[in-house]
């Protein structure tokens, strides 16, 4: 089921002009507070967090070995 969700002008940039553009959208909800209460800068990660590391995905069929 498709649903239209309409977007800011920040959203819409993020999404067409590339990188820069989500780190300044990110930037800008960085004090914006969630539905929970506190902002993204007032939530912590726990000290054991990692972040995962971004790898390249090929689609089409498997090759079997």
């Amino acid at each position: 089921m498709a649903v239209s969700i309409p977007l800011t002008e920040d959203e819409q940039a993020a999404i067409t002009d590339g990188q820069t553009a989500i780190d300044e959208l990110l930037g800008r909800l960085a004090d914006t507070p969630t539905p929970a209460g506190p902002t993204p800068r007032q939530i912590t990660a726990p000290s054991t967090a990692q972040l995962l590391p971004i790898v390249g995905v090929r689609q089409g069929k498997a090759m079997q070995a």
